[in-house]
């Protein structure tokens, strides 16, 4: 669950923007659009194997 808390005399657009925020580096709304439909366990393999390469890729092109 994402919390903001407010301080003293803090304006509510800041504490929007806050909350805004918290949720994008939490990965709500990502979660959420991935559960949205059901997805086969072979595909949800076939989706992560191509991540998996596609950082393995990217981790030799930059030489880590």
């Amino acid at each position: 669950m994402t919390i903001v808390r407010a301080q003293d005399g803090e304006p509510v657009e800041v504490l929007i923007r806050k909350f805004n925020k918290k949720v994008q580096s939490d990965g709500v709304l990502n979660e959420l659009k991935k559960r949205e439909f059901y997805e086969k366990p072979s595909i949800v393999r076939k989706r992560e194997e191509k991540e998996r390469r596609r950082l393995a890729y990217n981790r030799a092109r930059r030489g880590d």
